[in-house]
């Protein structure tokens, strides 16, 4: 092997092994890793490799890196140039530490204005997608504009999602200084407790003044509305206004795309402390187990277990339809990961839509696709008001759950209401 030191192995995909076959090919894996002395290797749990790549600080600005994986444009988060390749050209890339690309042409997209409340990144980025197509960018490089002061966990979903649109390439233009790509957001722990030496980015590393592009697409966030990917493509986006009342069986939070702490938090802010709906299934999966810690540090992690959600092991979960909660034929998923063709995430015959974390918390908490904006503006007794009659509205669809832990609640307070202890308070 060219350079181990190098070289970043993950078990993230079908991870824990749902099979035995696939637990073989884990087997072989490790094996592998132990004979080639490779110092970096992720196991199952530990998280995506997109999202470990970048917050452990293996992705430097205006470094080269290559991936077997699809998404591994998220590098451009911080100023990357990231590529996913087959397993052939990645194995030379192993052997030799060179590998063969045309140097692409350049798609920029501008953002001007600034988000509304209950509208995200996640929004923009589908908005963009919408604009260019599945294949608008084929072999491009889509550059960001506008947004060089973006957290990380925006700026790889900006990055990731270049994938979606044939891009070769994504890269979020005005890489801030190392603590600031670093931080997943603005959480005060986390900083604290980051003590990797990243270097800055180079100076070079930002457009020519004179720079041509293929293309060029501006999007106004301040007119932005919440987006949704309707299936089965992903580029087929609209308001989501068009997809009010569309039903949903299961909502699936995470992927490299959403599962961080920041999505989390979105989520548990819309659910504010109620159950979701009760034939829905909500499962949430954090995209690394640093976010996952940190969620149940600030207790984000409860919130959502006790409104009724199922959650996984770091990784990438249900998203590639190998575990971890695939889908059956003719159910309805609500993600928040990135691709919704036939097949993606289970039966080739579920549909899946695509939105942010605020869309995913409504549909979980109503069991239908919603705007998310009321819901954060509403007050208590309005907010129980659009849940009750949005779940009145949902067609019948599945069996409603009973949630663990309530009767035997239930039987307490009945014994407390009869038994001794009613009669001296008696």
């Amino acid at each position: 092997m060219w350079d181990t030191s190098k070289v970043c192995v993950f078990v993230d995909h079908a991870a824990p092994a749902p099979t035995p076959v696939v637990a073989d090919s884990h087997r072989v894996l490790r094996e592998w890793v132990r004979e080639q002395q490779i110092p970096t290797f992720y196991d199952a749990g530990e998280g995506v490799c997109h999202q470990i790549m970048v917050e452990e600080g293996y992705c430097e600005p205006g470094t080269v890196i290559v991936g077997s994986d699809s998404h591994s444009n998220s590098y451009g988060a911080v100023g990357a140039f990231g590529a996913g390749m087959g397993a052939t050209d990645v194995a030379v890339a192993l052997a030799l530490g060179r590998t063969w690309l045309r140097v692409p042409e350049s798609i920029k997209v501008d953002f001007t204005g600034r988000l509304r409340k209950g509208v995200t990144m996640k929004d923009a980025i589908m908005r963009v997608v919408r604009e260019i197509g599945t294949d608008g960018a084929r072999y491009a490089c889509v550059e960001f504009h506008g947004v060089g002061d973006l957290p990380q966990g925006d700026r790889i979903t900006l990055a990731g999602m270049t994938t979606e649109m044939g891009a070769k390439a994504g890269i979020v233009v005005g890489t801030p200084e190392a603590p600031a790509w670093l931080r997943p957001d603005d959480d005060a722990r986390y900083l604290r407790e980051v003590t990797i030496d990243t270097p800055e980015a180079p100076a070079w590393l930002r457009p020519d003044d004179d720079a041509r592009y293929l293309r060029e697409v501006t999007i106004d966030l301040t007119t932005l509305e919440p987006q949704i990917a309707v299936p089965p493509r992903v580029d087929q986006v609209v308001d989501v206004s068009a997809a009010i009342g569309q039903p949903v069986d299961i909502v699936f939070l995470g992927s490299c795309t959403n599962g961080r702490l920041v999505d989390m938090q979105q989520a548990a802010k819309v659910l504010r402390g109620r159950r979701i709906a009760p034939h829905v299934r909500l499962e949430v999966v954090p995209s690394s187990r640093r976010q996952f810690d940190l969620a149940m540090q600030d207790g984000t992690m409860l919130a959502l277990s006790a409104a009724g959600a199922v959650i996984g092991s770091s990784g990438c979960g249900p998203c590639l339809g190998r575990t971890g909660g695939v889908l059956a034929a003719q159910e309805i998923c609500l993600s928040t990961a990135n691709r919704n063709y036939r097949g993606r995430m289970g039966s080739p015959d579920a549909s899946i839509f695509i939105g942010s974390p605020y869309v995913a918390a409504v549909a979980a908490l109503t069991g239908v696709i919603d705007d998310p904006r009321p819901y954060l503006e509403a007050t208590d007794d309005e907010f129980d008001a659009l849940v009750a009659r949005r779940r009145g509205e949902r067609p019948e669809r599945g069996a409603a759950s009973s949630r663990s832990g309530d009767r035997s609640r239930e039987l307490v307070v009945a014994s407390a209401r009869s038994g001794p202890a009613a009669e001296i308070a008696d």
